[in-house]
């Protein structure tokens, strides 16, 4: 009877160690959100606007505005926004889920994993595995809805929330269609150089034995190091789409205090997992359809020209508007083609796949 009282004892002991350290883990992931309106964009009445937060399958939990159209009953198709790399729910991807909203569809926008008001440490870190994981954790989130119909999901990505979204489209055939606007292939970047400059082994040797001697340095000093994000003031031989990231960035227009694009930026060492695993491998067998919208006159514009090309379903599509740079798909409401993504959706969201 002694040695089973001891052992009693001695597991709820354990038991109660694991209660207090399961109550620190929801403790640290209890997040404290703000409600009062701090957008870079005007609100709208159209809508009816909360904040709500949801987990991916890593433990980390994601903050979120969730916008509805006001005076609706049916279930709603729904849809995820997220991006630019770098930028916060309160600037682009803000933008555009508000505008969807009015326009009938439920939509999230949300901040990735490690930064804006999302959970996660260390801070300011990003990962193509756990930055797709983001989009299909929406999904998760918008299928327990009683307001969402888990049929009609679908997911919108900008910047280098694109390739996020088409890297998640490739994995998740719940998402039933998917619009990336001025995509980018973080990995293709950061590996290969702008337009493929230094797309040899010698050069991402060298990016890696860079990389890899600051995380020594971190290791030992407990720091990360961010690089920078947007560069101000501006060099006078910036080049064109610099200047323009640093006219959305780093001015009223697009500024905000959470963003990492407008303040100090993304850890440096975030990059080597982008080196190290290409993003749209797989994109070939999407089986549902994608919209890919470019500018004209955007350096990025080869990302979706490549990966439209590697796209083999019967519903791929390609827009090309003419003029438009990168950054006019951010914010420039006469540029963004607000009624072909309306167009879209609905062919594809208001019908079974």
């Amino acid at each position: 009877m002694k040695l089973q009282a001891i052992a009693l004892l001695t597991f709820l002991t354990i038991a109660n160690v694991a209660a207090q350290e399961t109550l620190k883990l929801t403790d640290m992931n209890a997040l404290e959100l703000v409600q009062e309106w701090d957008k870079t964009f005007p609100q709208s009445d159209k809508v009816e606007h909360t904040k709500i937060t949801f987990h991916n399958r890593y433990g980390i939990t994601l903050a979120a505005d969730l916008y509805k159209p006001k005076n609706t009953q049916d279930r709603l198709a729904a849809i995820a926004v997220s991006g630019p790399y770098g930028a916060v729910k309160e600037q682009v991807s803000g933008r555009y889920a508000q505008t969807l909203a009015e326009r009938g569809f439920l939509t999230i926008a949300f901040d990735p994993s490690y930064y804006g008001e999302s959970g996660g440490t260390p801070r300011y870190l990003t990962s193509p595995e756990i930055s797709t994981e983001d989009f299909s954790a929406a999904v998760d989130y918008l299928t327990t809805r009683a307001d969402v119909d888990p049929e009609r999901i679908g997911i919108l990505g900008i910047c280098g929330w694109g390739g996020f979204a088409l890297n998640a489209s490739a994995n998740d055939p719940r998402i039933k269609a998917t619009v990336t606007s001025t995509m980018y292939d973080m990995s293709r970047v950061k590996a290969n150089g702008y337009f493929d400059a230094d797309d040899h082994a010698d050069a991402r040797y060298a990016l890696r034995r860079q990389l890899n001697d600051l995380r020594t340095k971190e290791y030992g000093t407990g720091k990360n190091e961010r690089d920078g994000g947007v560069v101000d003031p501006l060099p006078e031989d910036a080049p064109q789409f610099v200047k323009e990231y640093h006219n959305y960035y780093k001015t009223e227009r697009g500024y905000h205090r959470r963003s990492p694009n407008s303040n100090e930026g993304i850890t440096k060492t975030s990059v080597l997992s982008f080196v190290n695993m290409p993003l749209l491998a797989y994109i070939g067998e999407i089986r549902s359809a994608v919209l890919l919208i470019h500018g004209e006159k955007a350096h990025s514009r080869y990302f979706s020209e490549d990966a439209y090309k590697r796209l083999t379903g019967n519903h791929k599509e390609l827009l090309i508007i003419p003029g438009a740079n990168h950054v006019d798909l951010y914010d420039n409401l006469d540029v963004i083609p607000f009624d072909r993504i309306d167009d879209f959706f609905r062919k594809y969201l208001m019908k079974q796949q």
